[in-house]
């Protein structure tokens, strides 16, 4: 295995590479037309055009992907994770195109690949399950009958998914039909597979899951569990191992239960076995994904495997080492996912260029990052932009850490969920461990869902700033702090409804907000930071200008402030499209809730778009007839674009 063709984009293809590359293995990228200047591009040591845009023609593209790796002298595929990293069929064409496949056999992925089938030979097997329904009978009759039989809530998921995409939760009988048609249509379309299964909910349940790690001459290692809880839309924000508060016997019988289920399937390489646990510690199995978890890294840092190499080892035909039978899981570690996403926005994707990004440097930190600073964030794959974990001898120090590090991101150009982790890890019952999957809902009045409005220090920092904008202190006429003839300086800053006047004193500047004053100075300066000191207090921001945009990085938070001109005020502003909706994303409308000349209420459902692999239902801003709409199912639609219009 000398030559290795990474089937994957994004964090994942440069986490793999950086393993790649430290055993001399050459890393060998693919990448599609969005992808052509794409962090795992520049990374790589060879590169290679696989297709358009949309993933299937793409990072789905079999056929195209088998003869890359042909043509580029590979021998050896890793798929990543997502994609067609559970694809049996993928697995197969590597091997039959007569390449190392660095997974599990085809057969342990066919046998996972059916969440429906894989319950069923896991309750063969003995591992328990919770109650639901996973036959044949796919008949939305038949799923109806089903959910009222397991009651409700409960949940309905792809059969052959992964990564919470596709998951509906139901609340009642009447919600089922509208649930399992949204589920089948996003199941197909991400996995080419609408068959579905249901299972009872467990809203205060713990997400718990065990990393196994088996060799092609039968030795199969539990590596420990982790606790993934932290979830929204059913997709993991924050994880950790070990997972906190769970009885030994409990973590004992949870890591016999997964090798029992990789034995079953006669599994080898990294995967990882899914549990629910309720609140008195009873697990339930849930599925098994065939491939490396985005949360791997969490298990690396307690245990100092490296699971990548590992995989290749074992894809080579290397047998785990005996010493692996009696590691100790040393210290807590933990991660947090930065998603271009606005929460405060229902969890809105951001797309668009970015500005500005530093990730952050310090000890007992590392950085699995998927893009930099000038890159696109495309409405066409994943929002996940890379993954901060953090190390420590205990849980409490693990989240400090990384608590620090989270607050020291900075980002520009697309909003992010930066906020919202690092209140998260502030909350006092997650620092309890007082976790579990509704935790963001049942905590989110408590939580920060967006960056902290602007304070008076942040409106002085930004006008002082602007003031001496890097002039030298005797050079008047590239001075923009108000200096006049025969008068004290004084110049006025309006951001947004907000004005600051500043005026000379003997030190420094009185600065007025509102109705309050206050003594201000420029502690220190640089190109891209400001330390300004307020009634003999220091704020520190780091600084970055984008047009008329100020973005300040400081403790706390990302301030977002712009400068008004004298020619806003005079301008005359662009009317609203009143009765009208337009997509705030690019993506592809695939469904239409509504025909013209229908009355609809206020918040009825009109139009869903996906993007970014979630869906997206654009309801009603007010009740109307519909007038016109303008796109229909399959369409890709840009950002603005109206959908839907109303009238009456």
């Amino acid at each position: 295995m000398r030559r290795l063709l990474i089937a994957n984009r994004g964090e994942i293809a440069c986490r793999i590479m950086r393993t790649a590359q430290r055993m001399g293995v050459t890393s060998i990228a693919v990448f599609s037309d969005a992808d052509r200047g794409a962090r795992h591009v520049r990374v790589a040591d060879e590169s290679y055009w696989l297709g358009a845009a949309p993933a299937a023609d793409s990072y789905l593209n079999t056929a195209r992907i088998i003869a890359v790796a042909r043509s580029a002298g590979a021998d050896c595929v890793h798929p990543g994770y997502g994609f067609l990293s559970e694809n049996a069929a993928f697995a197969q064409a590597c091997i039959d195109a007569g390449l190392t496949f660095v997974g599990p056999p085809p057969a342990a992925i066919r046998a996972m690949g059916s969440k429906s089938a894989a319950k069923s030979a896991m309750s063969d097997a003995g591992v328990p399950g919770a109650p639901g329904y996973h036959g044949e009978d796919q008949s939305i009759g038949r799923l109806c009958t089903e959910a009222v039989r397991i009651g409700f809530p409960l949940i309905i998921k792809a059969s052959a998914g992964g990564g919470g995409k596709g998951m509906q939760v139901v609340e009642s009988a009447a919600q089922v039909s509208g649930a399992v048609e949204s589920a089948q249509r996003l199941a197909r379309a991400a996995f080419g597979d609408g068959r579905l299964l249901l299972e009872r909910y467990f809203p205060h349940a713990r997400h718990v899951e065990v990393q196994i790690l088996a060799d092609r001459h039968g030795t199969v290692l539990p590596l420990f569990d982790r606790d993934c809880s932290i979830q929204r839309r059913h997709q993991k924000v924050i994880e950790e191992a070990p997972a906190p508060g769970i009885r030994p016997e409990v973590r004992a019988a949870m890591a016999e239960a997964a090798v029992r289920t990789a034995r079953a399937v006669d599994y080898s390489s990294a995967g990882t076995v899914e549990f629910l646990m309720d609140d008195g510690q009873q697990f339930y199995f849930m599925e098994m994904n065939t491939r490396l978890q985005v949360e791997h890294a969490v298990t690396e840092l307690i245990t100092g495997i490296d699971l990548v190499e590992w995989q290749l080892r074992i894809a080579a035909g290397e047998r785990l080492p005996a010493s692996f039978g009696n590691l100790a899981a040393h210290g807590a570690a933990i991660e947090a996912r930065l998603y271009a996403e606005d929460p405060a926005r229902d969890y809105l994707p951001s797309v668009g260029r970015i500005a500005h990004l530093r990730w952050p440097a310090a000890d007992g930190v590392r950085v699995d990052a998927g893009v930099d600073a000038g890159d696109e964030v495309s409405s066409y794959y994943d929002p996940m932009l890379g993954k901060v974990i953090a190390w420590g001898e205990t849980r409490s120090v693990a989240c400090a850490l990384l608590g620090r590090a989270v607050a020291a991101i900075e980002l520009a150009g697309v909003a992010s969920n930066r906020a919202l982790l690092s209140s998260v890890l502030a909350d006092g019952e997650f620092l309890a461990g007082a976790i579990n999957t509704d935790f963001l809902v049942r905590r989110g009045p408590h939580l920060a869902m967006a960056e902290p409005a602007a304070d008076d220090l942040d409106l002085i920092t930004a006008a002082l700033w602007h003031a001496q904008s890097g002039a030298a202190p005797d050079d008047l006429w590239a001075d923009s702090g108000g200096w006049r003839l025969g008068a004290a300086a004084r110049s006025e800053r309006r951001f947004g409804d907000r004005t600051v006047t500043l005026s000379r004193a003997a030190e420094g500047w009185i600065a007025r907000v509102g109705e309050c004053e206050y003594a201000a100075g420029i502690a220190a300066r640089t190109g891209e930071s400001i330390c300004i000191e307020v009634a003999g207090r220091l704020r520190r921001s780091r600084v970055t200008e984008r047009g008329r945009e100020l973005h300040l990085f400081r403790p706390g938070g990302h301030v977002v402030l712009i400068q008004a001109l004298t020619e806003d005020a005079l301008g005359v502003a662009a009317p609203a499209a009143e009765g009208s909706l337009r997509t705030p994303l690019p993506g592809t409308v695939v469904a239409v809730h509504v025909r013209v000349g229908q009355q609809v209420a206020e918040g009825a459902p009109l139009v869903t778009v996906e993007a970014m692999k979630m869906e997206h239902t654009l309801t009603a801003p007010r009740g109307g007839v519909v007038a016109r709409v303008v796109h229909a199912p399959g369409e890709r639609v840009a950002a603005g674009d109206f959908l839907i219009e109303l009238s009456g």
